[in-house]
């Protein structure tokens, strides 16, 4: 890094004795030797700009969280390269900047970054020499706090429920009883007195029913069950989905196309729990797609680590501002949905230790990934982790 105390320091070389100036250089060749080797341990990335914003050091953590090349970037300005960060706006010699940012490239992370000025002192003047930019990896604890609060919109569901349940339950039943015996004494009557009534009278238990239908996925969402877990084959209960959908599919022209795995691992799973969210996210996919059908993928894919199925449609796919919100309960992208599909096939997926991911592109059709822990590893490294015990401590093997 150029600095004015450098520059003064090689100005005055010459009245110095020699031997002072080369323990003086082979200390700071030390020191700069030791200082790098701790940035280099360090889990935060760590860059050291200049006043201008260039790039003077970078540690291996912020090449790899920013995904750069440690060896192309030195000299670079900061906002050339990393897009996003506006050196003109952030840079601020006498106050200490940090805030969160999240980064799509080279994969999705939430970030926190603490930009400080270095200062030194020259002839007794405030002098900056620079900046230090230190970046943490925020990712868990922020997904950590969302599912904290994601927990306590649960907990209050609960309590709400509680009181709500047994108050709406109870009538509609009532009614539901109510509209069967005046069905029966309307099918007594000649046809041509009971024909717009029974129209009505139609619409009415469908409605209940409808209504019905809300308050079980409301219960079933609010209430989790613990999964009764036996050793199944997730085709097997795939195609027992597709054939309970098949009418519906047919109905609506839904074409669908399958790519399954061979030889796809027993896994210990709740049959019915996976059939609801599998046939949940049929459903959602074929109700996205035009009125005269179209083409659902349906794909599966295991590894040594665990199993994935994919459902892909082809339809009008998801806005980037509902994508945000796309499990909360009570959000819908369909003018009849209860808002709480997704919300319950989250919990279903979580509660057996897994996964589920949303891609869409607003136009172009929706993706859903589920993915379930292989039960049979019980141990695997995870990625970039050390193959080999380090003994910190060397052994003498000389007695």
């Amino acid at each position: 890094m150029k600095s004015g105390f450098l520059d003064k320091l090689i100005e005055r070389l010459d009245q110095i004795d020699p031997e002072e100036v080369q323990r003086l250089v082979m200390q700071l060749v030390r020191e700069k030797g030791f200082l790098e080797s701790v940035f280099e341990a360090l889990q935060e990335g760590v860059l050291i700009l200049d006043p201008e914003g260039q790039i003077t050091y970078v540690n291996h953590s912020a090449s790899r969280i920013f995904g750069l090349d440690s060896t192309k970037c030195i000299g670079q300005n900061l906002s050339r390269t990393i897009r996003g960060f506006d050196w003109n706006k952030l840079a601020n010699p006498g106050h200490i900047v940090s805030r969160d940012l999240e980064i799509l490239y080279p994969e999705q992370r939430s970030l926190n970054f603490y930009l400080s000025p270095i200062r030194g002192e020259v002839e007794a003047d405030d002098h900056l020499l620079g900046y230090v930019l230190l970046v943490r990896d925020i990712t868990r604890s922020r997904k950590q706090a969302e599912e904290n609060v994601e927990s306590e919109k649960l907990n209050a569901l609960t309590l709400l429920a509680a009181g709500v349940a047994h108050e709406i339950g109870n009538p509609l039943n009532s009614m539901d009883i109510h509209l069967q015996l005046l069905e029966r004494k309307l099918n007594k009557l000649p046809e041509a007195e009971h024909a717009d009534l029974a129209k009505h009278l139609t619409t009415a238990q469908s409605e209940i029913r409808r209504l019905d239908t809300i308050l079980k996925q409301f219960l079933e969402a609010i209430r989790p069950t613990q999964p009764q877990r036996d050793q199944l084959n997730i085709h097997d209960l795939l195609k027992d989905t597709l054939e309970l959908l098949e009418p519906e599919l047919k109905e609506r022209g839904v074409q669908i196309s399958m790519n399954l795995s061979e030889h796809m691992p027993i896994l210990p799973m709740d049959c019915t729990q996976i059939k609801q969210a599998l046939y949940n996210l049929i459903k959602n996919a074929f109700q996205s797609l035009p009125a005269d059908g179209g083409l659902i993928d349906i794909n599966s894919h295991y590894s040594d680590y665990d199993i994935e199925i994919t459902i892909r449609d082809h339809g009008s796919g998801i806005s980037p501002e509902v994508m945000g919100s796309i499990f909360e309960p009570y959000h819908s992208t369909k003018k009849s949905g209860t808002g709480l599909g997704l919300m319950i096939v989250r919990r279903i997926i979580r509660e057996h230790g897994g996964e589920i991911e949303l891609e869409s592109k607003e136009g172009e059709g929706s993706t859903v990934t589920i993915s379930l822990p292989r039960h049979d590893q019980n141990v695997r490294l995870l990625e970039n982790s050390p193959s080999s015990v380090i003994d910190l401590e060397p052994t003498n093997t000389h007695s």
